[in-house]
């Protein structure tokens, strides 16, 4: 296990072997004193090219409860602000020794680039790149969403070593620049879960009949007729909305009116479906107050679970079994 760059390159086993192992990682962080001994000596670069709050210090961490070494690197401020190139950047982590580069950036394939253009000696975890992927945290909200519809449900404690076959999962809002859907959609079918992306025609990749996973424009539809057992709220990314939100949809009302998770649809969601959002929210616009707060959303407990699953991808990649080594998971 070499790099975690996309969640289309893992298999079933592997995915449930991350899944099991972020669960033993959960486990361990009960206790009094929460740091292991696992990374001792190793030395993690989270290297954020993108403002980022939940996901770098999730990362950071999760390395040091690992007892790895940690470096943050900010764009802003740093030599890459003066022009300096990516693989410029990459080569002077690889002279002070880094044993493992977190990578967030704004184009779409730099982690992939950075792993494979041979400037660096080192296991690579992407943690979002563009509008691409971000496998932590379609791992973490398939942790979560095993826990709760396979573990608790099943009376099996975390749901350790089952998939998520036969699950139903709704993903809601806007796909087009989402690399939490994509990365969500590979996953979650990967363990046998069926998907649902429910967005306006606007917000829908061009493409996206070749997903595994079905396309809805009816989100009262969906829940009503489909029954979802997990509803994903997606934020509504302004930032990389070119011309602002206007040019994908009339006004934030209408947009709330037929694709917000409000207090009537989500009384009629299932008694056991949960409700998730990768964060930050949008209070108001893609999820009311109160389905935010209600008793069915688990978003906080998803960036709990986000320690774990990052704390899992660390010690798999740095110091699990390398067999496979050359692999990207």
């Amino acid at each position: 296990m070499k790099h975690l760059l996309s969640t289309a390159d893992l298999s079933r086993d592997e995915a449930v072997l991350l899944l099991d192992t972020a669960a033993q990682m959960a486990a361990t962080q009960s206790r009094e004193i929460k740091k292991l001994p696992t990374l001792r000596g190793r030395t993690v670069v989270n290297l954020f090219f993108e403002d980022s709050t939940r996901t770098r210090i999730s990362f950071e961490t999760a390395a040091k409860r690992l007892s790895a070494d940690v470096i943050n690197f900010s764009a802003k401020g740093s030599s890459v602000s003066k022009g300096e190139s990516l693989k410029d950047t990459a080569l002077t982590l690889h002279a002070m020794g880094a044993d493992a580069v977190v990578v967030r950036h704004w184009a779409s394939g730099a982690p992939y680039q950075l792993a494979h253009a041979g400037w660096l000696d080192a296991a690579v975890l992407n943690a979002g790149d563009g509008t691409h992927q971000h496998p932590t945290q379609a791992l973490l909200d398939a942790y979560t969403i095993r826990r709760h519809l396979v573990g608790l449900r099943g009376g099996g404690g975390d749901g350790v070593g089952a998939d998520l076959a036969g699950i139903k999962v709704a993903i809601v809002g806007d796909v087009l620049h989402s690399r939490v859907a994509r990365a969500n959609v590979a996953l979650l079918r990967t363990l046998g879960a069926e998907v649902t992306l429910v967005a306006p025609p606007t917000l829908v990749p061009v493409g996206v009949e070749a997903w595994p996973c079905h396309v809805s424009y009816d989100l009262d539809a969906t829940i009503d007729d489909w029954q979802p057992d997990a509803i994903m709220m997606l934020r509504v990314q302004r930032e990389r909305m070119s011309g602002g939100a206007g040019g994908f949809f009339p006004s934030p009302l209408e947009y709330t009116r037929y694709y917000g998770l409000d207090a009537r649809r989500l009384a009629r969601l299932a008694d056991h479906a949960i409700v998730m959002h990768p964060g930050p929210m949008n209070r108001g616009l893609e999820i009311s107050a109160e389905a935010a707060d209600s008793d069915k959303a688990v978003i906080v407990e998803q960036v709990a679970n986000g320690v774990a699953v990052r704390m899992a991808a660390l010690y798999l990649l740095m110091a699990g079994d390398n067999s496979a080594e050359g692999n990207d998971l």
